[in-house]
């Protein structure tokens, strides 16, 4: 045993014998060395999003179906102890038909309810009784909204995501410690079976109150923050579907605060835990501890949440002006569309929503910004694979940006047509991969390239976000007006939370 050592043996005393800096050349030369930063790429200024939150907000503007129960009953809030037979559609529910209207309004996904507070749900769960299968008529026991409308969209090219109330004023355990488990958390795993590229489940903030609960007529009280055990219902969602982002309850996005379809014209994506939605959603805060980027839900009808019989839908330049006041503001807008007891959306919600996409492809589908000339004071100095140059900013790629050098937290992106342009909207759009930055600015044209006056005087050019829409007659009512006939136009970035990134400037 012992010959058989002495060759390590030797070996070991001939390398212990030489000298030190023998080692240190030889294990350089093994390791390939890199920059720290070799693309100079700026630092995140944090909180930052994950990347499901970056997903989701490039959705930008998706519908809400609100169907079930209460469709039937006239109700907005079912009691729970609503007969099943009352379910009783007069045709197939038709989510394919309730898709495509969305698509042809310029919506790119939509979130359906499959569960409201009432409890009952819209497929054939095992969790309870009080679903489809003990409908009224053949077509209410056949339905199937998260498997149909899972379809259709996957179909038509769009993203999708379901409603689940976490409150249930059927279930007789709610309240207790068995409903979350026994209850909530099945719902939610087998709503997540119907599709692992959901990008959103949506979890309303009423919890709790009094109903039905299984013949107890009484009140309940939970604790939301505590009682849903939202990080396990975040990794058990997350391990299925990894992009789907937990709402309200979920704590991945926030309601902004009304369901009036506006957002602040300042509106930071972050935010503390502790925020009171009412008084702060629209706003954000500017130092806030996570990345909690906001929702705005809000009717396009004239009634309740559900179908109510008379409803009209509103204007198309009412829903336009939604759509400035909250994609336009950093926002994203989840509209909703109810379908009537047929199960389709009706004739007029029909024809508003199309007119509504054709305004938004008229006003804010052909960008005058591609055709300039664009040019900054300043330009990061390029990495080994990446640069920072102005016309990063109008090149329609998502992934490229301008930014300037560390520490200059101002400047001037200037704009220059050869001819003149009948201009009516900017939209900006911060690289918000490394966070959340800009923190004032303002727009001037000119019709000359020598004069210059301010446009938007009346806006809170404030934040900007993953989208910021300026009007520049200062005006989201009566947003689209004559327009301004200009040579340039220029964005004054007057302060940043660190350097400024741009990944896009669009002008309409």
């Amino acid at each position: 045993m012992l010959k058989h050592l002495l060759p390590r043996i030797g070996l070991t005393m001939s390398l212990s014998l030489l000298p030190v800096c023998f080692f240190a050349q030889t294990s350089l030369s093994l390791i390939e060395q890199s920059l720290p930063n070799p693309d100079n790429e700026p630092v995140p200024v944090h909180p930052v999003p994950h990347p499901r939150q970056l997903k989701w907000q490039e959705t930008e503007f998706y519908a809400f179906f609100h169907y079930g129960m209460n469709t039937y009953t006239g109700r907005e809030w079912g009691n729970g102890d609503e007969d099943r037979s009352i379910f009783a559609p007069t045709s197939a529910p038709n989510p394919k038909q309730w898709l495509e209207v969305a698509k042809a309004a310029g919506m790119r996904g939509g979130i359906a309810v499959v569960k409201h507070h009432d409890g009952f749900c819209l497929w054939p769960t095992e969790t309870t009784d009080h679903n489809v299968t003990n409908s009224g008529n053949d077509h209410g026991r056949q339905t199937n909204i998260p498997r149909d409308f899972a379809a259709a969209a996957k179909e038509l090219g769009l993203k999708y995501g379901f409603y689940i109330s976490p409150w249930d004023r059927n279930s007789a355990l709610y309240g207790t410690d068995r409903y979350v488990k026994e209850v909530f958390l099945r719902q939610c795993a087998e709503i997540a079976e119907y599709g692992t590229d959901q990008f959103e489940m949506w979890f309303d903030g009423a919890n709790g109150g009094n109903g039905y609960y299984g013949g107890a007529y009484d009140t309940r009280s939970i604790d939301r923050a505590t009682y849903y055990d939202v990080p396990n219902l975040r990794d058990t969602i997350h391990l299925v579907c990894p992009d789907c982002v937990m709402w309200g309850v979920g704590g991945e996005a926030r309601w902004i605060g009304n369901e009036a379809g506006w957002a602040g014209q300042t509106n930071w994506s972050t935010e503390n835990r502790d925020y009171a939605p009412e008084r702060n959603g629209m706003y954000g805060t500017e130092d806030g501890w996570f990345w909690l980027p906001g929702e705005s839900d809000a009717k396009a009808t004239n009634r309740g949440w559900f179908w109510h019989d008379g409803e009209a839908p509103h204007s198309p330049e009412r829903l336009f002006q939604m759509y400035l006041e909250t994609v336009g503001r950093n926002s994203t807008l989840i509209l909703n569309l109810p379908p009537n007891q047929a199960g389709v959306l009706p004739e007029a919600t029909v024809n508003s929503l199309v007119e509504t996409g054709n305004l938004i492809k008229q006003r804010l589908g052909k960008d005058l910004a591609a055709k300039a000339r664009v040019s900054t004071n300043y330009v990061r100095k390029a990495g080994k694979k990446r640069h920072y140059k102005a016309t990063n900013m109008t090149d329609n790629k998502k992934d490229t940006y301008w930014a300037t050098n560390d520490g200059q937290l101002s400047d001037v992106i200037t704009l220059t047509w050869k001819k003149p342009q009948t201009v009516r909207y900017v939209e900006l759009m911060e690289y918000i991969a490394k966070g959340q930055r800009i923190r004032k600015f303002y727009i001037e044209t000119s019709p000359d390239g020598v004069t210059w006056t301010r446009r938007a005087d009346n806006v809170e050019t404030t934040t900007v976000g993953y989208k910021r829409i300026i009007p520049l007659n200062g005006n989201t009512q009566a947003s689209y007006g004559d327009g301004f006939e200009v040579k340039a136009l220029r964005i004054v970035i007057e302060d940043s939370k660190a350097c400024p990134l741009i990944s896009r400037v669009a002008v309409y």
